[in-house]
């Protein structure tokens, strides 16, 4: 058996790729979650008139790297009735999956770990395994408060795993691949797939913003009713784990709609200067990450019944409808996407306008059903 490079014996030089490839994924989403907890608290306090961090280093660069060690020195506390081995597990159960993603988020033509071609696949089954882990925890913590946190987390991550693997569906249709690669690659110059798949990007980005526990879905851990929810029991690094899993969980997400409907690392200059794909896909991803937090500082957080509703009443039949019609468009022309881009963009503007209108129809029955008349000081539901 020939040797691997620099002379080494192959099976080493496995393990040597494996723990190198490891340490970056680490690297990459510990140092990723450390700046976009400072973008977030810095976004947040302006648009809430407000300044952020801004004592601990130059603009408070330094408070979100005193809030890791923090954690860090932070006693790891557990209660003697959690289940023990479930309970410390889960943190890991969570973390690992994310981890994992990275292996085939192509970065740039040259700098990704597997072009698997079902690579898409593979990360659907990866996000659907977070869920196991969070109910894992609420149910080991042995507390009401995580268990609710836990079983409403299994409720909204299945549920809005649907519509987010349709919406996948869709973008398969047009490009033909799994594979994260050959979908950048059919992507050329401007012609993305955001141009041609608009309402595909955006039914994937709001069941995204629920798979990742955000606002206004972030009813997991609701601490308004639910103190932490299924995080109530957890405490220092533990606690810090789910942190992280979160945030780069979202840098996974974003990674997927920077490929899928972005164009992924192309961008000018890359043909004459390849490792400006990795800049660019660095920048795109960003844009999605930035857009989870305007929502995040925009809207409230939704009632769980509005949040099942939204999903099985709006998204999914959307999502299926747009399935139904990009693939009749495509074996109707076969040769062009233009018949595909302007059926997406009707009904986008179709879904927009819907939502406003049955808002506003939802709220006046309940208005009549629950019209409350005063009449002596005392009030008492009308008929």
């Amino acid at each position: 058996m020939p040797d691997g490079p620099f002379g080494l014996d192959p099976l080493v030089w496995a393990v040597l790729r494996l723990v190198i490839a490891v340490g970056l994924a680490v690297f990459i989403v510990l140092n990723g979650a450390l700046l976009q907890i400072y973008l977030e608290r810095k976004i947040q306090a302006l648009m809430q008139d407000r300044l952020g961090p801004l004592h601990t280093g130059p603009l408070g660069l330094l408070q979100t790297i005193a809030d890791a060690i923090k954690l860090l020195g932070k006693e790891d506390i557990r209660a003697t009735v959690t289940d023990k081995w479930f309970f410390l597990a889960a943190p890991l159960i969570v973390f690992s999956p994310m981890l994992a993603s990275f292996a085939v988020i192509p970065f740039s033509k040259d700098f990704v770990g597997a072009d698997l071609n079902i690579g898409l696949l593979y990360l659907t089954t990866l996000g659907s395994m977070t869920v196991l882990g969070i109910v894992i925890a609420g149910w080991a913590s042995n507390n009401k408060y995580s268990l609710i946190g836990g079983l409403r987390s299994a409720g909204q991550l299945i549920s809005y795993e649907v519509p987010q693997i349709l919406s996948l569906v869709i973008v398969v249709l047009v490009s033909g691949s799994l594979s994260m690669v050959a979908i950048t690659e059919s992507q050329p110059g401007l012609l993305v797939n955001l141009v041609v798949l608009p309402l595909a990007f955006v039914t994937y980005l709001i069941s995204a913003l629920a798979e990742t526990n955000r606002n206004p879905f972030d009813l997991p851990e609701a601490e308004s009713e639910l103190v932490a929810g299924f995080l109530t029991e957890y405490s220092g690094m533990r606690w810090g784990v789910f942190f992280l899993a979160e945030y780069g969980q979202i840098t996974v997400v974003s990674s997927i709609i920077t490929t899928l409907w972005l164009g992924g690392w192309h961008g000018p200059g890359v043909d004459a200067l390849p490792v400006l794909g990795v800049l660019w896909f660095t920048l795109k991803t960003y844009l999605i990450i930035l857009i989870f937090m305007w929502v995040r500082a925009t809207l409230p957080r939704l009632r769980i019944d509005q949040l099942m509703s939204f999903c099985w009443k709006a998204l999914i039949p959307t999502t299926l409808a747009n399935i139904a019609v990009t693939a009749a468009l495509l074996l109707a022309f076969p040769h062009s996407l233009l018949p595909v881009a302007i059926a997406n963009w009707v009904m986008l503007g179709l879904f927009l306008a819907a939502i406003p209108y049955f808002q506003r129809r939802r709220l006046a029955a309940t208005r009549k059903r629950l019209r409350v008349n005063v009449r002596g000081g005392v009030a008492t539901e009308g008929t």
